[in-house]
């Protein structure tokens, strides 16, 4: 049996915890990063906001203590003067006129005019994107010994702040796809680690046959307390196949052997009684003749059986020795010439071939391939029976020109009790013939394999090695 071939499967375990765990950690990292990018930005600006509240919140009083000095006008230009730097800029706003404003601001007009620009200022300050630039912002109103003087325009540039926020940030998803890809590979290693021990336990109960059931055990090293307990119960389920198959292969061979000898006395019995019953009927003759039939047929299938049981047993014995193929064959064709109406076609080479094998066994092989042939083939076509050495193999091959073997169905033939449809209704064969010959050409050392096409034919080939 072939060891399981693994391919891309979407409803593996394997895959499923891989996306599952992966794409929990890449939630967890995102989040994660979102939120540290989030705080980064709400402390950076918070900072800026008190400042200019502080200032939004001074700036009236200091209006008015300088007001009581000098004339409102130049209080409030001094009291601009004194808040306003490099990246704070102050001006006083009363009906879309603007009264006074800070130096920065007369300095730095463009900056200026995309400010006034501005609609809908906040009383809270506000981050506002300006032509690349960010811009935290907010108006509140002016009112000095209850005079209406308008509205103050309080703006702070912090480009240079946010310009190294948003490269922290881009830092900061760098370093999580880097860190997000380290986990994906470790996730993957140690997934496929983690179900080894399952990979381990499908290699091995892949390559358990009939044969092996009895020495079959799952040994796993260090494994996981799950997969040990799934393994010891590998072990016992192949324990009670190893003990119920010994049984059934037992029962079939004590059954095989004990119906064989009553039913061959039986068979013997019947044709005896045919061969002397002169003054039986035409019926009773026909009746007999039908059970001599049925009881040599069934004889048949126990002779088959008990082979099969005793090379499941281990207890056929080939007697390998030197063969000449030329004579086994010729033979074997002479033989089944004498109960046969099939021409039958013997191809050889002039020198003699020579193989390793059991001759009874492979006497055996040949006529069950010979006489399989006969059933399937038409009385007015040859069977061919081919020898031939290839490369470093001697082949014998038996050929016919028969109903043939679909292709889906050639690997079954050599199971035991399958029969094709066509063949079931033509032969009243057991099944078991090829199961045996295969089992016997196996035992020999050699191999067998068949070609075939529907309404063309088949070839059956015995390959020995030399």
């Amino acid at each position: 049996m072939k060891v399981l071939e693994h391919k891309w499967d979407p409803y593996s375990l394997k895959l499923r915890l891989t996306i599952g765990i992966t794409v929990f950690s890449t939630l967890s990292l995102a989040g994660l990063a979102s939120w540290i990018s989030m705080k980064f930005q709400q402390i950076q600006i918070s900072n800026h906001k008190e400042n200019i509240e502080y200032i939004a919140d001074r700036f009236p009083n200091d209006v008015e203590i300088y007001s009581d000095m000098v004339p409102v006008h130049e209080g409030l230009e001094r009291v601009i003067n004194n808040r306003t730097d490099k990246n704070i800029f102050i001006w006083v706003e009363k009906n879309q006129q603007v009264a006074v404003a800070s130096s920065q601001i007369r300095e730095n007009p463009n900056f200026f005019s995309d400010l006034l620009a501005v609609n809908e200022v906040a009383s809270t300050p506000q981050l506002r994107n300006l032509d690349g630039r960010y811009w935290l912002l907010c108006k509140t109103p002016l009112q000095v010994k209850s005079e209406n003087l308008g509205n103050v325009y309080i703006a702070q540039d912090i480009t240079s702040d946010q310009t190294v926020l948003l490269s922290l940030l881009r830092s900061l998803i760098l370093a999580t796809a880097i860190a997000l890809a380290i986990k994906i590979l470790a996730i993957t290693f140690y997934i496929n680690h983690s179900l080894r021990p399952l990979k381990r336990i499908s290699q091995l109960t892949a390559n358990v046959s009939v044969e092996s059931l009895s020495e079959a055990q799952l040994h796993l090293k260090n494994p996981p307390s799950e997969v040990k307990e799934l393994a010891e119960t590998f072990n016992q389920m192949l324990m009670r196949l190893s003990q119920s198959w010994e049984h059934q292969r037992k029962l079939l061979n004590d059954v095989s052997h004990e119906l064989r000898t009553p039913l061959t006395i039986i068979c013997g019995y019947l044709e005896s009684t045919l061969r002397r019953g002169n003054n039986l009927s035409e019926l009773q003759k026909e009746a007999l003749g039908t059970a001599a039939g049925e009881a040599n047929r069934t004889v048949q299938l126990l002779t088959d059986l008990l082979d099969l049981a005793r090379a499941d047993n281990g207890s056929i014995h080939f007697q390998q020795e030197k063969i000449v193929v030329n004579h086994l064959i010729a033979e074997i064709v002479t033989m089944v010439g004498q109960y046969s109406q099939h021409h039958i076609e013997f191809q050889v080479a002039p020198e003699e071939l020579e193989i390793i094998a059991d001759h009874d066994r492979l006497k055996q092989v040949l006529i069950n391939l010979i006489d399989n042939a006969i059933k399937y083939s038409p009385a007015d076509y040859p069977i061919i029976v081919k020898a031939y050495r290839k490369d470093k193999s001697a082949v014998i091959e038996v050929c016919d020109h028969g109903v043939g073997i679909p292709l889906s169905k050639q690997d079954l033939i050599f199971e035991r009790f399958y029969r094709l449809d066509e063949a079931r209704n033509r032969s009243g064969g057991t099944g078991l013939g090829l199961s045996i010959a295969k089992t016997l050409v196996l035992g020999m050392g050699a191999k067998i394999s068949v070609k075939s096409q529907p309404k063309k034919g088949s070839i059956f080939t015995l390959e020995f090695a030399q």
